[in-house]
């Protein structure tokens, strides 16, 4: 051992003493600090034991509610099941009570009298309908409805040109208004942006109502000229029928519509004067005025000229009706109640005599939102285009032949 190695030994054993402090110190730390951990474990244990406690005493008293809350459940769905039956069987017993018992639906043209309003036009009245095609249709029943969507306000109208080989979606929106949307096919119309992939077309006098018509290229539509309803004047009571290129943008034609004191045809659509429809034989129009206020009329046009070629009074009652449509000569008006209910096909006329009112059907509409603030049919497509309280909306009909019973 060198020289050093007492020196060395006597400098340990004075240090070893202080080291002996601090670890005793340490350790008394440590376990103060376990102390703590176990007593905050034991609160935590504590917690959550109570926790559990109150969780399955709130769980056993929730059990017995829940069950008596599923019962109740399970009868209000028994009851409002037994409701829907009740409501269907009804409708199925008034329809065979109005089906044995009809209401003078539809007489015969030729018992009515001629004459009345309108008869400063060149069309004949009251006199039966010549077919130019062979269309021998008639609706059996309103198979199936799809709401494509909620676009505009309550009123408006929204259609296809039946005669156009596009598929493009023609939409009016308001009762008042002085342009229309034109998406290129329906999908488009349906995106949820709709209005912005949509190019607009103005025409240069706003329409009156909702029965406006895309036909042949064309946009045929009412106007209310300078004194026309409401409006004071020589003019007082009459409307002015537009025939408006959409191609060219441009007024081809104009005529006064031949009636006198026009009213709303529809008594739950009061803004609508005029109603046009096309079906298979060409194009129409309901209207009706104070001449016999309780009644719609029924007139056939001349898509080229405007002209009235034929007029006839039916024995439609104005009275809640909401709209119509016409099919292969045959129209039908849809009726309601205010507030709005089912609407149902309630009286058809054909103008050529071949449905009698024994065999005319009478469907019911399925249920949806509202008012029809108007219908198009599509004789291309047998399909009805309805507007229904700012809902567009599509009924697929099924159709029979006129000479077939009920």
């Amino acid at each position: 051992m060198g020289p050093l190695t007492p020196v060395l030994v006597l400098f340990l054993l004075s240090w070893s003493g202080p080291l002996r402090g601090q670890q005793h110190h340490l350790v008394e730390y440590m376990e103060r600090r376990l102390a703590a951990l176990e007593e905050r474990l034991a609160q935590c244990q504590d917690q959550s034991s109570r926790h559990a406690a109150e969780l399955r005493d709130f769980k056993n008293k929730m059990l017995p509610l829940l069950e008596v809350a599923e019962k109740e459940r399970e009868a209000l769905r028994t009851e409002a099941d037994t409701i829907s039956g009740r409501v269907d069987r009804l409708e199925r017993e008034v329809d065979y009570l109005e089906t044995q018992n009809p209401a003078s639906p539809c007489v015969e043209v030729d018992e009515k009298v001629t004459g009345g309003p309108g008869t400063k036009g060149k069309g004949r009245r009251n006199e039966k309908y010549d077919m130019v095609t062979d269309c021998g249709y008639t609706i059996s029943q309103v198979r199936s409805m799809k709401i494509l969507k909620r676009f505009g306000g309550p009123a408006g109208l929204w259609t296809k040109d039946p005669l156009g080989p596009t598929e493009k979606i023609y939409v009016l929106d308001g009762t008042q208004n002085d342009t229309a949307f034109v998406f290129p096919r329906l999908r488009d119309f349906t995106l949820a942006m709709a209005a912005r992939k949509a190019s607009r077309i103005r025409v240069p006098f706003p329409w009156v109502g909702t029965g406006q018509l895309v036909y042949g290229g064309f946009l045929y539509y009412a106007r209310r000229p300078p004194g026309g309803p409401g409006g004071g004047g020589e003019l007082e009571n009459t409307l002015q029928l537009i025939k408006f290129h959409l191609t060219n943008r441009t007024v081809v034609d104009s005529s006064v519509f031949p009636a006198e004191g026009l009213i709303p045809p529809y008594g739950l659509t009061a803004d609508t004067y005029i109603d046009l429809a096309a079906d298979e034989e060409g194009l129409w129009a309901v209207y009706a005025t104070r001449e016999d206020d309780r009644h719609l009329c029924l007139a056939k046009l001349d898509p080229q000229t405007l002209d009235t070629e034929q007029q006839w009074d039916t024995p439609c009652p104005r009275e809640n009706a909401e709209a119509a449509f016409v099919i292969c000569g045959t129209l039908y008006v849809v009726y309601n109640t205010r507030p709005a209910s089912r609407a149902r096909i309630q009286c058809s006329f054909d103008a050529s005599g071949t449905l009698t009112p024994e065999r005319a059907a009478l469907p019911y509409f399925p249920r949806r939102y509202g008012a029809h603030a108007s219908l198009r049919y599509n004789p291309r497509e047998r399909q009805l285009y309805a507007w229904d309280d700012g809902y567009q909306i599509v009924y697929k009909l099924e159709m029979r032949k006129k000479e077939e019973e009920v």
